[in-house]
This record gives structure tokens, C-alpha cells and sequence, in this order.
């Protein structure tokens, strides 16, 4: 009992002189970050745009939302929240980016990001009847997984998201297969975040628009070279071509076909990519034309020098009398304010002069990703028919 009473003596003091610690310990102040909100979407579409940085002298914001437009400057008030509100938005999925002081930085109350190899964007959305087609609707869900794999082309860990249709789990069907590529900048998440790929797959799936089908979305970027010197533009591509066309022929697809149930044949493969993905995509069907039936370039063409060497280079695809036979579909779509414009033409008028046969769409719009779910949206439907 004695004991007892002791140590209950003991805890109380403790207690008493933590609470006396805690009482001289300085308060912190409640300040306007606590409660700040933001983005906030306001009546007629337009967005508030905040940030909490008291000691800053300059605030920018940039992005996607803006159209091409010049960053918006942010104005400061007397508690030390800088605010914007933008003109009304079109309902999309958006980027924005915040410049304090010349450093660019996200928005840190706004936990939606998009990945980049080297950046981080922010993501806001303004919702109406023109996301339906991307928004995370009441319908099944197929699932987008973060795959590793060993890549014995680069010799390095790699990751590939992987897109299985709503019950493919408790199935024992095979499956068509959908090889989906990013932009320059990007890596492989980037189709499942700002892109939405999952949820325009689920949508178009649940509405009967769209075959089930496994989409595999891999990490086009290449690691830089690890000699001294820059390569010069036509070396850069050149080794960019052939590192990326060995590593999805040598190390993915062969994973691919291994671990899911695919119909592995070409009346069975698709693959689209966007601006250096289109790039991409056109090097692997011209220069193995037996591999897919279904193609897809969004915003893209052969860019600078490799437009010259062309001729040469995809000869083979360029040149096979049996091109046009061996593709259902090709599919070639860009806004008419994108800025690879003259590389997407330069490119149409080498198809047209080996008489390789395709579809081709012009929209508004420019280089973003509010055009590149849209084609998304526009060529799913047209595969594996």
C-alpha cells in the first residue's frame, strides 16, 4: 500500500510539473493559414486562388486554366493572404502552379498534385456536365497499379501503372491490351492523374462505349546519358528513340504478357501517346508495323532533325505495301493552337506521300491535358472493334 501511495504521489507531481512546463512553454498565435481554403470553386465558375506568405513580396500563378495567357499576379491583404480570383472556367480538371518571390512551389493547403520527372503541379477541378466522361462516377471501378519491375534495357528498377477493366479479378477471360504514353516531363502516373485515364476507361466501360481492356501506361522518360557532353538534338532523339523502343519491346510487353491474361496478338494491341509519347508512338509503328492494329498521335509529330531523317529511318514501315492493311485504325488528332503544329503537318504530309492511310482531327485548343483526356474520350471507343 505503501508503495502504491508513493508512486501515485510520484505521477501526480510529474503531471503537476509537465502542466507547469506546458503553461511556460510561448503559445502559438492562430494565424489566417489555419483556416484558409483554397482553391475555392465561386458562384459562375469563377476560382479563388490563396496563399498564406506574410513576408513575401511577390505572388504569380500560372497554369493551364490560363490558356497560353500570361501568370496572374496575386494581391496581399493585411493579414498576409494573397488572393487571385480567375476569370470563369470552362468545367475541367486543371494545373496551376504559385511563384513566391521567384520560387516556384505548390500549393501547400491543396494535397491534389500531379507528378512530374522534375516539378509538381497542383490540381483544381471545376465540375458540370463537361467532366461527366472523367469524374469519379457511381459505376464499377477497375483497378491502376503501381508496378516495379528490374529493366534489363536500362539496368535500373522501373514502374508501369496498370489499368485492369472492373472484374477482371474474378474473371478468366483475356483480355485486349492498350499501351497508353505520356508527354516530355511526365512519367508514368501521369495518365492516371491529371490524365484520368482510369475513370474515363471505367465510364466509357459502364456505358457499353468502350471493349473491357488492360491498359498499360509505362514511364517513357529516359534517364540521361552518363558520358560528359551534350549530345546534340538529332543524337538526343536518336538515343531516346532506341532506348525506349527496346525497353517496352524487351522488358514491358514481355512482363505484360506474362503476368495478365492478354490476348497477345496484334488485332489485340493499341497504343496512343501524347507530344513525346505521339513521338513514340509513331517510331514503334513504322518501324514494326506488325506489332499494332490500333494507333494513336495526340499532338505530336516528328520533331526538329528527325523529321529529315525519316525516310531513312522508318523505311520499313514507310515503305510496306501492306502498312494500311495491317491498322484499323490511325488515328492523328492536335488543337489548332499547339505549338508542335508545324512538326504534326510536316509529319501528315510524309504519310501522304507514301500513301499511309489515317484519320485526322483538328480541336481548339492548344498543348494541354484539357485536349489530351478529350482524345482520350474520342479514339477508347474506336478499339479492338
Amino acid at each position: 500500500m505503501f508503495r502504491f501511495r508513493t508512486a501515485g504521489r510520484l505521477l501526480v507531481a510529474a503531471v503537476a510539473i509537465s502542466s507547469q512546463a506546458l503553461a511556460q512553454m510561448p503559445q502559438r498565435q492562430p494565424t489566417p493559414n489555419d483556416t484558409l481554403k483554397t482553391p475555392q470553386v465561386l458562384p459562375g465558375n469563377r476560382v479563388a486562388i490563396k496563399i498564406f506568405a506574410p513576408k513575401a513580396s511577390e505572388v504569380m500563378v500560372s497554369g493551364d486554366f490560363l490558356g497560353g495567357a500570361k501568370p496572374l499576379s496575386l494581391t496581399k491583404n493585411e493579414q498576409g493572404v494573397w488572393s487571385v480570383t480567375t476569370e470563369p472556367l470552362k468545367p475541367d480538371y486543371y494545373t496551376y502552379t504559385l511563384t513566391v518571390d521567384g520560387v516556384r512551389t505548390a500549393d501547400p493547403k491543396n494535397p491534389t498534385i500531379k507528378q512530374g520527372i522534375s516539378s509538381l503541379e497542383n490540381v483544381m477541378v471545376v465540375t458540370g456536365n463537361e467532366t461527366a466522361f472523367e469524374d469519379n462516377r457511381p459505376v464499377p471501378h477497375g483497378e491502376v497499379r503501381q508496378v516495379w519491375y528490374q529493366s534489363g534495357t536500362l539496368g535500373m528498377p522501373r514502374r508501369m501503372h496498370v489499368y485492369t477493366p472492373p472484374g477482371y479479378e474474378k474473371s478468366s477471360a483475356k483480355y485486349p491490351v492498350f499501351y497508353l504514353l505520356h508527354g516530355g516531363g511526365d512519367d508514368d502516373s501521369g495518365w492516371n492523374t491529371i490524365g484520368r485515364a482510369g475513370f474515363i476507361l471505367d465510364n466509357l466501360i459502364a456505358a457499353g462505349k468502350a471493349k473491357p481492356m488492360i491498359v498499360v501506361m509505362p514511364n517513357g522518360s529516359m534517364p540521361p546519358p552518363s558520358t560528359t557532353g551534350a549530345p546534340n538534338q538529332s543524337q538526343a532523339m536518336s538515343r531516346m528513340r532506341t532506348l525506349f523502343a527496346d525497353e517496352l519491346l524487351k522488358d514491358v510487353m514481355p512482363l505484360v504478357e506474362k503476368s495478365y491474361r492478354t490476348l497477345a496478338n496484334r488485332e489485340n494491341r493499341a497504343i496512343a501517346g501524347l507530344s513525346m509519347g505521339g513521338f513514340q508512338t509513331l517510331d514503334l509503328t513504322l518501324g514494326h508495323p506488325e506489332l499494332f492494329n490500333y494507333v494513336g498521335v495526340f499532338s505530336s509529330g516528328f520533331f526538329g532533325s528527325s523529321i529529315d531523317e525519316a525516310e531513312t529511318t522508318y523505311a520499313r514501315g514507310l515503305q510496306d505495301a501492306n502498312f494500311n492493311k495491317g491498322k484499323k485504325l490511325f488515328w492523328i488528332e492536335i488543337g489548332k493552337d499547339d505549338f508542335v503544329m508545324d512538326a504534326n503537318k510536316k509529319t501528315l504530309a510524309l504519310l501522304d506521300k507514301h500513301q499511309i492511310k489515317y484519320q485526322y482531327r483538328e480541336t481548339d485548343g492548344g498543348h494541354t491535358w484539357i485536349n489530351w483526356r478529350q482524345y482520350l474520350n474520342e479514339f477508347t471507343p474506336n478499339l479492338f472493334r
